[in-house]
């Protein structure tokens, strides 16, 4: 005995069973195959609008072409239809499903693909006239394998009956307010029958943020507040995962953006601090005359004897020789400087910065000293002036790479 013959033992025989609003479905074996079987509420065969509008699905069902949509053919005893028998294919309730294998819709594009295949269908039987009218887990039938949605039997054909809420039983809940209430009937009926099947679906994992408004808004009281049709629930979801998606690219781009910046500047050198040897300190002149020297002799003049005229033009000798050695030098500096303040060299690695950044004050320090002693400064005030060059270049180029 395999293991759906044990299953079959314990229930009489009968698979997969599952209450519909027409009567119960389940499978049985005959002839060493199981079947599809709905047995027919009796109490319902006693009346006589049932009867006429379950001989009129029958007729229907042939006709109907949508994947989606099972066939079945009656079986009648004494002139009632007293069994639907269905065509081949293992079938079970959404309700069992959930039920013995839970994390089914966190598969990939389960829920998706329950919306996209209700909707098909449902849009399609809007085209033929007819309205489901009950999305229960009870009666929303899946093919075992693929977990391929499949619809049975549909509502508007007993719309006539007179207690809705009686014949929808525990399943009331999935039906409409203007249903139960022998109100106008639209396509919003469904919408608001799907809604209520999709919520759910979700009670077995966490609702995403596009099904929570567009659910609610199909989940509506007051028909004219739903959506149209099924087709207008499914684009809103589609329209406000895209909008949900967009923003969160949004957010992950300014926050990749922030990251890149912080190690932008993690990677950008500080300004580059020249460490110049100090001069060894001349002997003083002062040094010489107590040595028995005599300056004069050389012609070399004190300081006390230069005049005030004599005193302007060294002090202007000393002004030009500065401005053309700033002129020269900033020109230099900027040159080198660009070697490594650029994007290539900012995404260098760490050794290569350190090798490039010492070649680059090595040169620096040989190009101030080259042209302070063409220009007639002292070291020191080389030095000087080349470090406010540089501090002022470096910070330029920073600010440059920041705006790109």
């Amino acid at each position: 005995m395999n293991y759906e013959e044990m299953l079959a033992a314990k229930n009489d025989g009968k698979l997969n069973k599952s209450r519909l609003p027409i009567g119960e479905y389940y499978r049985i074996q005959h002839d060493g195959k199981y079947h599809g079987i709905v047995a027919i509420r009796p109490e319902l065969n006693h009346s006589i609008i049932f009867s006429e509008a379950l001989k009129a699905e029958c007729e229907r069902n042939k006709i109907l072409q949508n994947r989606y949509q099972l066939h079945f053919s009656p079986v009648e005893n004494k002139g009632e239809v007293t069994q639907l028998e269905l065509e081949p294919g293992v079938f079970m309730s959404m309700e069992q499903l959930l039920s013995e294998n839970p994390s089914v819709v966190a598969e990939k594009d389960f829920v998706e693909n329950t919306l996209q295949a209700l909707v098909d269908i449902t849009t399609y039987l809007h085209s033929q006239g007819i309205k489901h009218v009950c999305y229960s887990p009870k009666s929303v039938l899946v093919r075992k394998g693929d977990h391929a949605i499949m619809l049975l039997s549909h509502g508007s054909y007993y719309l006539a009956m007179d207690d809705q809420r009686a014949f929808y039983g525990d399943d009331a809940v999935f039906v409409a307010p203007e249903v139960l209430d022998h109100g106008t009937i639209d396509e919003r009926c469904d919408v608001y029958s799907i809604g209520k099947f999709m919520e759910t679906i979700f009670e077995h994992t966490e609702m995403t943020m596009e099904y929570k408004k567009a659910l609610k808004r199909a989940t509506s009281e007051m028909p004219e507040d739903r959506y149209d049709t099924p087709k207008d629930l499914l684009k809103a979801v589609h329209a406000r995962r895209h909008v949900v998606h967009s923003a969160y690219m949004l957010l992950a781009a300014i926050v990749i953006a922030l990251i890149a910046f912080e190690v932008y500047l993690e990677l950008v050198p500080e300004p580059l601090k020249v460490e110049y040897v100090k001069p060894v300190p001349r002997q003083a002149t002062d040094d010489l005359i107590d040595d028995g020297f005599n300056p004069e002799d050389l012609g070399v003049v004190n300081a006390d004897s230069l005049t005030e005229e004599d005193m302007e033009v060294h002090r202007e000798y000393q002004a030009k020789a500065e401005e053309i050695f700033r002129k020269n030098y900033e020109k230099e500096a900027d040159r080198i400087l660009s070697k490594i303040y650029n994007k290539d060299y900012m995404s260098s690695s760490e050794k290569r910065f350190m090798a490039e950044s010492q070649a680059t004050i090595d040169e620096l320090m040989k190009v101030q000293q080259k042209m302070g002693e063409e220009a007639g400064l002292t070291l020191e005030r080389s030095q000087l002036i080349a470090s406010e060059i540089i501090d002022r270049i470096t910070n330029e180029k920073k600010q440059q790479l920041k705006k790109k």
